[in-house]
């Protein structure tokens, strides 16, 4: 009997890299069932086509099916989801509002309830191997100290409503795997592109820090808040969590498991714009500016979130008090070959991107 996987945030950045992993690593017998929201149907439609040719085979192995994470049973046909109940093997959920402004309602509906939705499917699926779910780090929230992959519980004061809602949500998910479903969480850090193409889909998080400093012909005023050399900022880039990703899954011990998808020398922000300042070949003229006081402009002075392209609501991360802790995610990567490359051998690449593709934009699927 054929079986399927089942995956949400197609066609997005990660869900189209993820897509492809999969179609290369099951038997060409397994069909893809992706959930998309009508309004990416045809975007999904052309990705999964591109996908699809790639492998050389006329089978079509990405199927589409129109849905909503946030509604009641997915938002699916029911006769599709009965099929699903009963030939699904393993579901990726990558699908969650990931803006930092996002507001509370949106972010509750599709982060937290959409989860729900999902793992309702997952509890019900008879054959189901593993349900891989996409968090992030940052459930940690400002978590004063190392935060390990084994916690969860006692995070800190969260920066906004996205870090809240991917907390409370991967708190269900193990809830979950604590009554027995096969799960395995992976926690990436702040995803930018390719760390040997520079591609990405969206420009957002560090992006608006680069944007900015490419306005300026040779030398580029920044203020940065707080102490920037000592908080650090944890960037990885896509290859890598994709890569990471796709090796762990496929390990049997990997169940049950936490996995921080992180840098494990994150650069302070200092080294960070200085590493910005040589790739984009602009000499940074960087004030230091009390965290607060910053927060505070950007919220308040009309038009500067406007003018610099950077949202108020990433102004905390340049303090972030947070460091993660990757000990499990290195030990089963042990002999892989995949590690996370630091930001200094590819931060040229981010920016050639950039320049040579100005305008894509900033947020990305909802």
């Amino acid at each position: 009997m054929t079986h399927s996987v089942f995956l949400t945030g197609f066609p997005g950045f990660l869900g189209s890299a993820v897509a492809a992993r999969l179609l290369t690593r099951n038997d060409p017998d397994v069909t893809i069932t992706a959930l998309v929201q009508p309004q990416y149907r045809k975007a999904a439609e052309t990705r999964a086509a591109e996908l699809q040719g790639k492998t050389r085979t006329r089978q079509r192995r990405i199927r589409i099916v129109e849905g909503d994470i946030a509604r009641p049973g997915l938002d699916m046909e029911g006769a599709v989801y009965r099929i699903l109940q009963a030939d699904v093997r393993e579901i990726w959920h990558l699908a969650a509002v990931y803006g930092l402004s996002v507001g509370k309602e949106l972010a509750e509906r599709v982060n937290v309830q959409g989860t729900r939705n999902v793992l309702e499917l997952a509890t019900s699926a008879r054959g189901l191997s593993r349900f891989q779910y996409v968090s992030t780090c940052y459930v940690s929230g400002r978590y004063p100290g190392i935060f390990r992959e084994g916690d969860l519980h006692h995070s800190g004061p969260f920066n906004n409503h996205y870090e809240e809602t991917k907390h409370r949500a991967e708190v269900e998910v193990q809830a979950a795997r604590d009554q027995g479903l096969p799960v395995t969480v992976y926690r990436p850090a702040i995803v930018v592109g390719d760390s040997r193409t520079g591609e990405t889909q969206k420009y957002d998080g560090p992006y608006a820090i680069i944007r900015w400093i490419m306005r300026w012909s040779r030398v580029a005023p920044l203020p940065l808040p707080g102490d920037p050399s000592r908080a650090r900022v944890n960037v990885v880039p896509r290859d890598f969590i994709v890569d990471a990703m796709d090796h762990l899954s496929g390990l049997q011990v990997s169940n049950g498991k936490v996995y921080q998808l992180a840098d494990p020398q994150p650069p302070t922000v200092e080294e960070m714009t200085r590493m910005l300042g040589v790739a984009t070949d602009r000499r940074l003229l960087r004030m230091r500016v009390p965290s607060r006081l910053a927060l505070s402009a950007f919220r308040h002075v009309p038009g500067l979130a406007s003018f610099t392209g950077i949202e108020p609501e990433a102004v905390p991360y340049f303090s972030h008090p947070t460091r993660y802790d990757t000990s499990e995610t290195e030990r089963d990567l042990q002999g892989s070959g995949i590690t996370c490359p630091p930001f200094q051998s590819y931060a040229e690449r981010l920016v050639r991107f950039v320049r040579e593709n100005p305008d894509l934009p900033r947020g990305g699927m909802t």
